[in-house]
């Protein structure tokens, strides 16, 4: 794309995520998103198709790296157990993900958490909590085959007790904490949360 055109992208970007932190993507239209770039609804629509192209260029890349964090994580947990070091695998949690991916890229999460009515993510929560807790149940049931005497909690229990968590993890995103508070917060989610997850996994 021209200098010019990478140019007009951006600012179609940034003009994008005030409206849409302002009014909520339900709300947000092409016409206010444009006169805020400083560029018609002609000139916005030869780089993004509609308000939810534009909606998903600023979440995405954070759903992105969510999702490699979270394989990354599962991966070097499976390895580290296979060399018995299970401690230190159950030593790392989503906290490190909140710290290390997400509070970085707070704004585009802060979007999915409350201005996202209205699209494909509007369930971006709901829909975490779903994959963590498969995750969890399939490594169970691994460690189990592997001879570890981990607990089994029912469906109904893991489901209520990872909506909390992941919740609980993204307070300070919702509620815009500063950096400082945030870092505060997630020591005490740690000390809070991880030996709870240890006593009821049997890990």
């Amino acid at each position: 794309m021209p200098r010019d055109g990478s140019i007009s992208r951006e600012k179609i970007l940034a003009a994008a995520q005030e409206e849409f932190l302002e009014r909520g993507f339900d709300r947000a239209s092409i016409r206010s998103i444009g006169q805020r770039a400083g560029l018609t609804s002609a000139a916005l629509y030869r780089h993004f198709e509609n308000k939810e192209e534009i909606f998903a260029s600023l979440v995405e890349p954070g759903l992105q790296a969510i999702n490699e964090w979270m394989d990354d994580h599962m991966s070097r947990a499976y390895a580290d157990i296979e060399v018995d070091k299970a401690e230190e695998a159950a030593s790392r949690s989503e906290v490190d993900m909140m710290r290390d991916v997400v509070f970085p890229n707070r704004t585009a999460f802060k979007l999915l958490l409350c201005r996202s009515q209205g699209t494909a993510h509007e369930d971006f929560i709901h829909d975490l909590v779903e994959q963590q807790q498969k995750d969890l149940s399939r490594g169970l049931v691994w460690l189990k085959k592997k001879g570890y005497p981990v607990k089994e909690p029912s469906d109904e229990t893991l489901h209520m007790l990872m909506s909390a968590y992941i919740t609980a993890l993204f307070e300070p995103i919702a509620h815009d904490y500063p950096e400082e508070d945030a870092m505060r917060y997630y020591e005490a989610i740690e000390r809070f949360f991880l030996p709870g997850w240890r006593e009821i996994l049997g890990i």
